[in-house]
C-alpha cells in the first residue's frame, strides 16, 4: 500500500507535465510559443502541438479571422466645397504577420484598432478634402474607398495586418449645414411648384379658350343648319298650303278663319267686343254660311 501512493502521485505529476506540454491550435487562431519571454515559434497550422512545460515555454493565441473596426463616433470632414459632412465608416481587417503584430502592438487588439482608426480618419480627411459632396455620396465613392484602403494597408502592414475592405455606412451633412440645405431645397421645390402652377394655369386658359371657340363654332353651325332646315320646311309648308288652297277656296277661307279664331282667343283673359252676327263669326253659324267673302283677319 505504501508503494502504491508514490506511484499514483508520480503518475499524476507526469500527466500534469505531459498535459502542459501539449496544446491545440484552432483553425481560427495563430499560436505564438514563448520561451522565457522570447518568441520561439509562430504556428499557423491547426492541430495538436507540443512545447516545454511552463515556465520554460508558454503559448499565446491570436485571432486569424477577419475583424471589424466599427467606429463608434461619427467623424466630421470638410469637402472641397467647404461643406461640413459627417461620415460613419467601418474597416474589415485581419492579422497576417503574427510576429510583427505582437512586436508592434503587443498582440493587443485595442491598440491595433486605435492605430487603424487614426489612420482611417487621416486618410478620409485627406481624400474628402479633394472631393465634392456629390463625389463622396455617389460619383467617386468606389474610387474613394479603393484609395483609402490602399492608404490604410500601408500603415496596417507595419503592425502585421491587412485591410480587407473599407466602407462608408452613412454620409450626412452636419446639422447646421442640413438646415440650410433643407431650406434651399424647400425654396427650390416651391419655385418649381409655382412654375408648374403658372404653366398649368396658362394651359388651362388656352384649353378653355379653345373649348369656347369650338362651342361658338358648333353653335353657329347648328344655328345655320337649323335656319336652313326651318327655311326649307317653311317653303315646303307654304307650297303645300298654296296647293291645298288652290284646290278648294272654301277650305282656304275656313282654315284662315280658324287661324284668326286661334289668334283671337289664345288666352282666357282675352276680351273681344263684336256683334255676334258679324262676318267674323259666320263659320260659327253653319257650315254653308257666307262663302263668297272671307273673314276680316286681325279685327
Amino acid at each position: 500500500m505504501n508503494r502504491i501512493v508514490p506511484i499514483v502521485m508520480a503518475g499524476i505529476v507526469a500527466l500534469a507535465i505531459l498535459s502542459s506540454c501539449v496544446f491545440i491550435v484552432d483553425q481560427r487562431q495563430y499560436a505564438l510559443v514563448f520561451a522565457l519571454g522570447q518568441i520561439k515559434r509562430v504556428i499557423d497550422e491547426p492541430g495538436l502541438h507540443f512545447k516545454l512545460p511552463p515556465p520554460f515555454q508558454n503559448v499565446q493565441y491570436q485571432d486569424r479571422r477577419i475583424l471589424t473596426l466599427d467606429n463608434p463616433d461619427i467623424d466630421r470632414f470638410i469637402t472641397s466645397e467647404k461643406i461640413n459632412i459627417q461620415v460613419d465608416s467601418y474597416v474589415k481587417w485581419r492579422i497576417t504577420d503574427p510576429l510583427r503584430y505582437f512586436t508592434s502592438v503587443g498582440g493587443n487588439e485595442i491598440i491595433a484598432t486605435d492605430r487603424l482608426g487614426r489612420s482611417l480618419r487621416d486618410a478620409l480627411n485627406n481624400q474628402i478634402a479633394k472631393l465634392t459632396v456629390a463625389d463622396v455620396i455617389s460619383l467617386q465613392r468606389d474610387r474613394l474607398m479603393d484609395t483609402i484602403r490602399t492608404k490604410l494597408n500601408e500603415g496596417a502592414k507595419e503592425i502585421g495586418a491587412d485591410i480587407v475592405d473599407v466602407r462608408l455606412k452613412r454620409v450626412d451633412f452636419a446639422p447646421e449645414v442640413s438646415e440650410r440645405v433643407f431650406a434651399r431645397m424647400e425654396s427650390e421645390r416651391k419655385r418649381v411648384a409655382n412654375e408648374r402652377r403658372a404653366t398649368g394655369a396658362a394651359e388651362s386658359e388656352k384649353i378653355r379658350a379653345d373649348a369656347d371657340k369650338q362651342r361658338e363654332v358648333i353653335l353657329a353651325e347648328a344655328y345655320r343648319d337649323s335656319q336652313r332646315l326651318r327655311g326649307a320646311g317653311d317653303a315646303r309648308a307654304t307650297e303645300l298650303y298654296a296647293e291645298a288652297f288652290g284646290r278648294d277656296a272654301d277650305f282656304a277661307q275656313f282654315y284662315r278663319s280658324l287661324e284668326a279664331y286661334r289668334a283671337s282667343f289664345r288666352d282666357r283673359s282675352d276680351v273681344l267686343v263684336v256683334d255676334p252676327s258679324a262676318e267674323f263669326f259666320r263659320f260659327f253659324r253653319g257650315a254653308g254660311a257666307g262663302s263668297e267673302q272671307g273673314p276680316a283677319s286681325g279685327r
